[in-house]
């Protein structure tokens, strides 16, 4: 729902394709996979991994505190709390994308827990 209603969004992925693998480790449910594909001016996200151009990896711990803003995302990247691999031209050619993304998940977090 906030994928679909967001305007930024629904901008930035017609001018971008790019698949993205997330994978968050030691969770209380043991190593949690997603994944997020930008392509044909639609956005979907799903459960585990997907061939695709990236892969971010990082602890619990660490995506939590990115997701509290405990912690900035590009300095823990930086710090090698979160690894990455794959092609490094999509990551900067999509940025208008992640920046567009951020902004749903400025909503979702207000309303995210971890208790």
């Amino acid at each position: 729902m906030e994928v679909a209603a967001d305007a930024a969004l629904a901008s930035a992925v017609r001018s971008h394709t790019v698949s993205v693998t997330q994978v968050v480790t030691d969770t209380p449910f043991g190593e949690v996979v997603y994944h997020l594909v930008a392509r044909d001016g639609a956005v979907a996200f799903g459960k585990g991994k997907v061939p695709g151009d990236i892969t971010f990896s990082q602890s619990y711990a660490t995506a939590v505190d990115i997701v509290m803003g405990r912690l900035n995302a590009a300095e823990a990247f930086i710090n090698g709390n979160v690894r990455f691999s794959g092609n490094h031209e999509k990551v900067i050619a999509a940025q208008p994308l992640f920046a567009a993304l951020d902004g749903v998940f400025t909503r979702v977090r207000a309303r995210t827990t971890f208790d």
